[in-house]
């Protein structure tokens, strides 16, 4: 299992790299071995990866290509993120000092900056073509609301910046919902089997009540990446 995980990293790594091979192989393997032993799904390894690629091109023509290793950072934000979305309070294995940093202790996007990723990410959906007319009215509304609230955001505090949270999960899950009406009942069925499988690690430290609510929180974001909507919610 953890030399497949580590392949497919490697796999993932070379595409992003425009096909220039870089070897997961040495302390990169511990790295990568890591990440498969604490139970960072290979999606949420991926979106890290993606990540620092994303910052990486904006510092402009890129210079070399990028080792596993400069991407650990982003991956175990994203697995943060991810564990905290699916309500999973910790990792089950803390296997070096990294792993076991508190989540608070790496910083992700300011507010301002996820609204702005957000709606960035929304405009290229729909300029992309990929999904139907029966979409525009709800991502009107949605955009013309991420756009009034990147404009307030900056500085906002106390029940004002509560409230906007509070309304960014509600619009999130306005376009999971959407979204998952537009599946057939086998690929939903499907991308259940697969987010369980994510869940394996964590089953052993759960609740029935708790993993329910994980394997739901699971499913929708496998129904976000599968029609390519941007996160709204802000944790």
């Amino acid at each position: 299992m953890k030399a497949e995980y580590c392949r497919e990293i490697e796999t993932y790594l070379c595409q992003k790299n425009d096909g220039h091979l870089i070897r997961v192989v040495g302390p990169a393997f511990d790295v990568v071995s890591r990440w498969e032993q604490d139970g960072i799904p290979l999606k949420v390894a991926y979106r890290g990866i993606d990540r620092y690629f994303e910052r990486y091109y904006r510092q402009g023509p890129r210079r070399r290509p990028v080792r596993v290793e400069f991407c650990e950072a982003d991956v175990l934000d994203s697995f943060d993120e991810w564990r905290r979305a699916l309500g999973l309070a910790a990792a089950p294995v803390a296997s070096n000092d990294a792993a076991e940093e508190e989540p608070s202790a790496r910083r992700g996007p300011s507010l301002p900056d996820h609204l702005e990723r957000a709606l960035t990410r929304l405009s290229s959906l729909r300029a992309s073509g990929a999904l139907s007319d029966a979409w525009d009215a709800l991502l009107d509304r949605v955009a013309a609301e991420l756009d009034r609230a990147r404009e307030s955001a900056r500085g906002l505090r106390g029940e004002k910046r509560a409230a906007l949270l509070s309304r960014l999960a509600a619009m999130d899950g306005e376009l999971v919902q959407m979204a998952r009406s537009t599946l057939d009942e086998p690929t939903l069925a499907a991308l259940r089997a697969e987010t369980a499988d994510q869940l394996v690690p964590f089953r052993a430290v759960m609740n029935e009540a708790a993993y329910r609510q994980a394997a739901e929180a699971a499913l929708a974001q496998a129904i976000r990446e599968r029609c390519r909507l941007p996160v709204l919610s802000f944790v």
